[in-house]
């Protein structure tokens, strides 16, 4: 059935509503077959049945459940509808890179945020059937109000109603209970060293913080972030240290110290090694 894969979008950028739209079906009636459309369409069936193929999968999507069909793929209808059949479809666009996970595959791979990265990251499943039904189909019928008014007066609107009703579909997602050990233990490595990187943290404090062998937590680290604890608050200690020499007018022994590093020249050394350039000369890019 294909009902287990989810969809991970990569932000920034958000992706981008296009358009909202109710089709109905008499029984005999069937989804157009087509490929490549070039946009997401998300599907939300609010009554009967939606016989829909992709490529190799297929799916039986009943009322109060919703499909998303991919932009690159042959989208088909596996038979007609047996009885009246209504659908909100929502067309969106989504110019950042986005994955497809099956179900049991491993997790994406992490890795340290930048220091003007946004880490989020939307995961959407396929095929599902969201708690909160019944609000997404006023957000929906609010959509197809507007799609009848003049653009310019309630393109904030619908854009609103449009994340809305993505975060309605995934936020109500469990996938705590899909997350490993390491990725948990390495989870909350990753937080207290953005919490106490301006301490002098070693691996046996983790290991008391968190009451874990200091082996078993760079193991974890190793696995999820693909390199050790110290490896990790070395290189948040100088995102940190970049965004600092931007935006504030802080001497070098001031941002050394506000990063962990008790001696200038030596906070200088690994930054230099890190960017390829002085602290003193990565400022000055950014002065007017």
């Amino acid at each position: 059935m294909g009902n287990e894969t989810t969809i991970s979008f990569q932000l920034p950028p958000m992706p981008y509503y296009i358009a909202t739209g109710l089709t109905e079906y008499t029984p005999g009636e069937q989804h157009p077959n087509r490929r490549n459309l070039g946009l997401f369409d998300l599907l939300w069936v609010t009554k009967g049945t939606l016989y829909m193929g992709e490529d190799e999968k297929e799916w039986t999507v009943t009322a109060g459940e919703t499909l998303l069909l991919l932009p690159d793929r042959y989208h088909y209808s596996t038979k007609p509808c047996d009885s009246e059949t209504a659908f909100y479809w929502i067309h969106f666009d989504f110019k950042g890179e986005w994955t497809e996970q099956e179900a049991g595959a491993s997790s994406l791979p992490l890795t340290l945020r930048h220091a003007w990265d946004n880490p989020y990251l939307i995961q959407l499943p396929q095929y599902a059937a969201p708690p909160e039904f019944t609000l997404a189909e006023r957000h929906l019928s609010q959509l197809l109000l507007y799609s009848n008014e003049q653009q310019r007066g309630v393109y904030w609107q619908e854009h609103q109603l449009f994340i809305e009703l993505l975060g309605l579909l995934e936020d109500r997602r469990d996938r705590s209970n899909n997350d490993t050990p390491a990725l948990r233990l390495a989870s909350r490595t990753e937080a207290y060293i953005r919490q106490h990187y301006q301490t002098e943290l070693t691996n046996s404090a983790l290991a008391e913080a968190l009451h874990f062998h200091p082996n078993y937590i760079v193991r974890c680290m190793k696995e999820i972030y693909h390199c050790s604890p110290m490896e990790y608050l070395h290189q948040y200690r100088m995102e940190q240290a970049k965004l600092l020499l931007v935006k504030t007018e802080w001497s070098i022994s001031v941002i050394a110290d506000k990063t962990g590093f008790r001696h200038a020249p030596y906070f200088s050394n690994c930054f230099k090694a890190y960017t390829g350039t002085s602290p003193l000369k990565y400022r000055k890019q950014f002065a007017p």
